[in-house]
């Protein structure tokens, strides 16, 4: 009986383990047949995301996203910070409370630029075209010798990911400023550069939490040699400022590094009879410890006005550094501390992140100059601490949205039938399988929960199939639906990755940034047009004012416009075109950009046209060409493109010199046209760029900027164009133009060609392939490197400069092509520069910089092509003969930088 019952369980084994056999060959057999329509389905469905995603940044984001406008390309700064992008501003008054932004004073008004002077004064490009690279400044403190101002703040270094303190200096009671340098620079962390006088010395207390301790410099040659005085406290205090009151000298601070410290939210005071020290806890320690927008943590300097004491505190409660407080000390001694809020309402634009402190401003220095008045410097940011990483999460998370709609449409189209393959539960063994492997595999390696969760997973595919029938209507729309959910998913990712914060800035000219007035001409029936109009371009960044030329009809109450500027609405007489350039005393910029009230442009065009005219003031700057020729007639921009040139640019969107611009149209030269021009209602533009022409002789009258988005003629959409019937308007601007020819002379000796002007950046389209790899190609002939991908091409940053032979011996450098040589070299170079030795990009990859060959005498023979693939592999297979390595095709290889040798990885403790 037990051998007939062993015989039984024997054939029972036997059979099941051939149909598990069998089962094994019908999945791994089904599997192989649809894996190459899945792969085409999966490339195809990725193919079109990536080429719909790669045409809508192409279109829709500008080539310097990522970084401002005004910095070179190869440069390291201004480069994309998840600590934000502050800037600084400077603010004039007759009291700290009465501030006002310099652009409300008029600053630099003279021939040579654009004015008024506009905020922010001090940015990152003004540091990195300075050679100083920077990715924002902040906290800044103002030291005043006579008329001389100078102004430390702190500057995110960005290579080392870290502050510094730096150093600028104006002669102009702060309208300009010129980067002197980095004043202070330590292996670590600074920032908050808190400057003051003690006994003719000067001294500088700048935060250095990241070391656990806050200690003194002095200055050795001011402004930019310093040396350690003492550390005066080993406690990690941050934001921490000095007050000399009734004979003692009180520092404020925050320590967050205590026991129940809340952070932002924390104040401690400490009093001695000398900065030097020792110092001294106060009894209330701490003063604060509580809520974020409490104002706990300080703000900059305090300050002393009409025998008050006061102190600078900053609101985190939203997010750190929301904005300003300032309270009044009350009460200072050893055994109390009382101070109250005081108001403070400083002016800041409502432009959103289009202005410079339009998120938040943290940080306040007010000092009283030499004449009596008040000069004031804050911080401002655009976008809140975190946004980048906020949107790289958001970015990848859409991404991940796309892709797992195509697995979804795979799906429901039957090309993927599983979301658990069965062959990654039972393919683990390749040959004869015995029964014991296929015992251990299904009873050892998979459990029956993990094997009865992926077959139920697997049975989602068929009932999804089981809802929507892609043969049918309905399933044909929910697919098609699931295909575009998916581009827009794709698109999203790749603007949050790539879109940058959706800030427009100011292009600057010459370090510094101004501001314009817009002025529009309209009526009564197109008064949504003039809606939309002030909604969007009041939010640029340099729009000061709107001026609305209201030539028929009730005009409306301002309040119904939603403008983030002053609107002005001009009620003028009489119907005329004329009246688009009457003079007008009430605009107080030097620029006006004359754009019609149903052209829609984006605010990234209207600032490169604004940068272009700083760069010409004297011209007409717009963004339509026209060309005439001899035969005196009126054509399109069409006609312009096939003649490879231009001789007018019309004022629907136009920059002009205000006095120079409105002064000529209304002299008595220009009489005659402009009674022609109300003849005809017609041609105030053409006249216009007439008299440009007559007035500048020879020299060039106009500008011409490309847009390179799309622009919109919202009057297409409401049936009150002006100049609807085409051909008619065409016939009268053409008499116009023989008219005017008759009067000032003709146009058609005229011509400059498009692309004419080399600016880099507002005269080109959009950054594409094709250019981008032409600029490395043209970087890499100027380096004298040959055109090859490497570690350089990819990540566009320049490499070092190749050391200066010097004579070294063996004991100086251990491994000449190794860790300790490469180490020793990189320190000297920081010694040389006052450099600390930080963490950068040759730490962080640990690849040494490529070493220049030395000169050698080739002959023909020798080297077929010296810089060729032969000398250069050549060249390499010594370099790893010498390395007793053997030539493998390695990640050295790969990038063409010699690795480095094992042995000397002891030799240096770096």
């Amino acid at each position: 009986m037990m051998e007939e019952t062993a015989e039984i369980v024997g054939k029972s084994s036997l059979h099941k383990n051939v149909h598990n056999h069998n089962r094994y060959r019908y999945l791994s057999s089904y599997g192989g047949s649809s894996s190459v329509r899945r792969f085409l389905f999966f490339v195809s469905c990725f193919g079109l995301y990536a080429l719909v995603a790669l045409t809508y940044a192409w279109l829709a984001f500008p080539p310097h996203i990522g970084r401002t406008y005004h910095v070179s390309s190869s440069s390291l700064g201004c480069r994309e910070d998840n600590e934000g992008s502050w800037s600084v501003g400077v603010y004039y008054g007759d009291s700290p409370f009465t501030l006002k932004p310099i652009e409300t004073v008029n600053v630099w008004r003279n021939e040579s630029a654009a004015w008024p002077v506009a905020n922010p004064v001090l940015t990152c490009a003004s540091l990195t075209n300075s050679g100083f690279p920077s990715n924002f400044i902040a906290d800044p403190f103002l030291y005043v010798q006579g008329d001389t101002l100078y102004l430390f703040f702190e500057n995110k270094n960005p290579i080392t990911l870290q502050g510094d303190i730096g150093v600028a200096e104006s002669t102009d009671k702060g309208a300009t400023w010129k980067p002197l340098g980095i004043a202070l620079d330590e292996p670590w962390h600074l920032s908050f550069p808190f400057v003051f006088n003690f006994n003719g010395q000067i001294y500088m207390m700048p935060e250095s939490s990241q070391i656990g301790e806050l200690r003194l410099y002095r200055a050795i040659n001011f402004p930019l040699t310093w040396k350690l005085e003492k550390v005066i406290l080993q406690k990690p205090l941050v934001d921490t400022t000095i007050i000399h009151h009734q004979g003692n000298y009180w520092l404020l601070g925050s320590d967050h590094s205590s026991f129940g410290a809340k952070k932002n939210g924390q104040l401690e005071i400490w009093y001695c009879t000398t900065p030097l020290g020792p110092w001294k806890p106060h009894k209330k320690n701490p003063i604060y410890n509580g809520k974020r927008n409490v104002g706990a943590r300080n703000g900059g300097r305090g300050f002393l006005h009409d025998g008050n004491l006061y102190r600078v505190g900053q609101d985190c409660g939203e997010n750190y550094g929301k904005r300003i407080r300032i309270f009044k000390i009350k009460t200072l001694s050893k055994e109390e501390y009382i101070e109250v809020e005081v108001p403070f309402d400083l002016e800041v634009p409502r432009k959103g992140r289009n202005s410079w402190n339009g998120l938040r401003h943290h940080h306040f220095e007010v000092r009283q100059l030499s004449s009596g008045g008040y000069v004031g410097l804050v911080d401002g940011d655009r976008v809140t601490s975190g946004d980048l990483f906020h949107r790289v999460l958001l970015g990848y998370a859409s991404l991940a949205g796309a892709i797992t709609l195509v697995v979804l449409l795979g799906f429901l189209l039957g090309v993927v039938n599983c979301i658990v393959p069965s062959t990654w539960c039972m393919n683990y063994y390749a040959g004869k399988r015995t029964d014991a492997l296929f015992n251990l595999e299904t009873d050892g390696f998979f459990s029956g929960k993990l094997r009865r969760m992926c077959s139920r997973l697997n049975r989602v595919p068929p009932f999804l199939r089981g809802l929507v029938k892609p043969s049918s209507a309905l399933g044909r729309l929910a697919l098609g639906l699931i295909l575009l959910v998916g581009v827009f998913l794709s698109c999203l990712g790749v603007s949050y990755i790539y879109g940058g914060s959706g800030a427009v800035e100011p292009c600057t000219f010459k370090g510094h940034a101004s501001q314009f007035t817009l002025a529009t001409m309209t009526y009564d029936a197109r008064l949504w047009n003039l809606k939309m109009y002030v909604k969007h371009y009041s939010r640029c960044a340099s729009v000061k004012e709107i001026v609305v030329i209201w030539n028929k009809g009730h005009p409306p109450d301002p309040t119904e416009l939603d403008s983030a500027v002053p609107v002005r609405i001009r009620v003028e007489k009489r119907n005329s075109l004329n009246n688009r350039f009457s003079i007008d005393p009430l605009i107080t910029t030097r620029a006006v950009l004359e754009l019609d009230d149903d052209i829609m442009m984006s605010c990234d065009e209207i600032e490169k046209g604004f940068r272009v005219w700083r760069e010409h003031p004297e011209r007409l700057v717009g963004f339509y060409p026209r060309y005439v020729d001899q035969s005196m007639t009126y054509n399109a921009e069409k006609f312009a493109r096939s003649h490879k040139g231009y001789n007018m640019i019309l004022t629907g969107a136009a920059f002009m010199d205000v006095g120079f611009a409105f002064g000529l149209y209304q002299s008595e030269r220009a009489r005659l046209g402009r009674e022609f021009v109300d003849e005809q209602f017609n041609c105030e533009d053409v006249l216009l760029n007439f008299l440009y022409a007559n007035a500048s002789g020879s020299a060039k009258a106009v500008e011409y900027v490309r847009p390179s988005a799309l622009v919109l003629d919202t009057s297409k959409f409401s049936g009150v164009a002006i100049s609807g019937n085409t051909d008619q308007h065409y016939r009268k601007r053409s008499e116009c133009v023989r008219r005017f020819s008759e009067l000032y002379g003709s146009l058609s000796d005229r011509r400059w060609e498009f692309g004419g002007r080399k600016d880099g950046d507002p005269n080109r389209r959009r950054l594409s392939v094709s250019s981008h790899f032409g600029r490395l190609l043209h970087r890499i002939k100027d380096r004298d490197r040959r055109p090859t991908t490497s570690l350089w091409l990819l990540t566009e940053i320049p490499p070092p400069s190749p050391p200066k032979p010097t004579i070294k011996t063996e004991d100086e450098s251990r491994g000449p092509h190794g860790v300790s040589s490469h180490f020793c070299r990189l320190l000297r170079q920081i010694k040389d520069q006052n450099r600390r030795p930080t963490t950068s990009l040759w730490l962080l990859t640990e690849i040494p910089p490529p070493s220049p060959p030395k000169p050698t005498i080739e002959t023909e023979d020798e080297s077929g092509d010296p810089h060729g693939v032969s000398s250069h592999f050549s060249h390499l297979l010594r370099q790893i003969k010498d390395r007793n390595r053997r030539p493998t095709t390695s990640l050295w290889l790969l990038t063409e930088i010699p690795p480095p040798s094992c042995e000397c990885r002891r030799l240096c403790p770096c």
